[in-house]
């Protein structure tokens, strides 16, 4: 049977047009679903290079540099030790004294730590525990693990190469940062991580992350 002209109800669909603003905040909205939700997608933190400097709270610090460093032995034929250095300049912020101390070997442990080499969450690539880390500050040439209020201060972490053993092109730190504030059943103030509770867990917060270029010595 024959439908009789002009008896159909269907017309022509005109193509939908969404503009290009809806676009891009579509596209957003489906890379924060990705990464968990707008309350989960991850804090990028600052990224920073070679000679910046940054409030940490408790200290004030410039990233110097990374380098390769050769201690020769005290032999002609003695090849000597090979370390790769990240050195930095430290200034105490506090009233009292501080120490080098160490980077932490999982960044989950650095939440107690207030020790200024512990707040170096994270080292990139990281180094075999045969190769340190070893701390120290320089004070008139000689090697301390004391931090004094208002004193600027070299500080050195160093890991010691292989033989044979490349180092890495550059060095990439997350860093963390402190601030006051009063512990478990204390009114009293005391410098801390700054820190967030993951579940059970205490996890520092990346104030930045710092990439340095390992500058090769002569000889190395």
């Amino acid at each position: 049977m024959t439908e009789p002209a002009g008896g159909s109800d269907e017309r022509p669909r005109r193509p939908v047009v969404v503009p290009a603003v809806a676009l891009v905040a579509l596209t957003a909205l489906g890379i924060t679903a990705l990464l968990g939700g707008l309350d989960e997608a991850p804090d990028v933190p600052k990224p920073l290079g070679q000679g910046a400097v940054l409030d940490q709270g408790m200290y004030f610090t410039k990233f110097v540099e990374s380098r390769v460093k050769v201690e020769k032995g005290e032999l002609s034929f003695d090849e000597g030790k090979r370390f790769v250095e990240l050195v930095f300049d430290v200034t105490n912020k506090t009233d009292e004294t501080a120490r080098v101390g160490m980077p932490p070997e999982q960044p989950s442990q650095a939440f107690t730590l207030t020790s200024f080499a512990g707040s170096l969450l994270k080292i990139s690539p990281a180094f075999s525990k045969e190769s340190g880390p070893f701390t120290f500050a320089l004070i008139k040439g000689d090697e301390s693990q004391q931090l004094q209020p208002d004193v600027p201060t070299q500080v050195i972490v160093r890991y010691r190469l292989k033989e044979g053993e490349r180092p890495p092109d550059q060095i990439t730190i997350d860093v963390g940062s402190f601030e006051e504030g009063t512990g478990f059943g204390s009114t009293e103030l005391r410098w801390k991580m700054v820190s967030e509770q993951v579940g059970e867990k205490f996890v520092p917060e990346i104030k930045a992350r710092v990439t340095l270029p390992v500058k090769q010595e002569a000889g190395a």
